[in-house]
């Protein structure tokens, strides 16, 4: 899982073997049942850093109406935080969950600040991926806008053809803003 890791840093900038040591020994594994919640927002400080080795999580939080609402998908060989939560150290309602089976490496933000210190180019390598992955969420949801459910759906598989076969269908449904009943519909429409 380390090596996953440090492979991925070594398509931002080159990573020496001591620098490679140092960062693997700031990261633990941890692994999640499909459901399980890496982190629960209902107010609290997201204080943690999750480098995505294997499955799907996703950005949940409720509505007013009691509704799960998926803001985004992450996959393998991705950074996932509450970013907001995570840098200013705002209370969120928003929470990472594991829409399957997954494998992560985390890391605190105390240690990563300590990290940091020890490696300061670290700073610039994780703010830069946090903002790539930020602009890529604005982009996916420009997409939709203007699209029906049926042409949402269709662009989502089309873009995302890993992660359609590897969640529930209730969490696409919520990440598309429909139920899972106008899903199916839409699913045995076009099939």
């Amino acid at each position: 899982m380390q090596n996953q890791l440090i492979n991925y840093l070594q398509l931002i900038r080159h990573i020496s073997a001591e620098d490679a040591q140092i960062i693997s020994s700031h990261f633990e594994h941890k692994v999640f049942k499909e459901g399980d919640y890496l982190f629960k927002g209902n107010g609290r400080v997201c204080r943690e850093l999750f480098f995505l080795c294997k499955g799907v999580l996703r950005i949940v939080s409720v509505n007013d109406k009691g509704i799960e609402l998926t803001h985004y998908f992450y996959k393998e060989n991705q950074l996932s935080t509450i970013l907001q939560s995570f840098n200013d150290e705002a209370p969120t309602s928003a929470a990472i969950q594991a829409s399957c089976d997954a494998e992560v490496l985390a890391i605190s933000k105390s240690r990563l600040l300590e990290l940091y210190k020890q490696l300061p180019y670290m700073k610039e390598v994780i703010d830069q991926q946090n903002q790539l992955r930020l602009i890529e969420k604005i982009n996916i949801r420009n997409t939709y806008l203007g699209e029906d459910a049926e042409n949402q759906y269709k662009l989502f598989i089309m873009q995302n053809p890993d992660i359609a076969l590897r969640v529930p269908l209730k969490d696409i449904a919520s990440y598309l803003g429909i139920t899972p009943q106008s899903l199916s519909r839409i699913r045995k429409n076009i099939s």
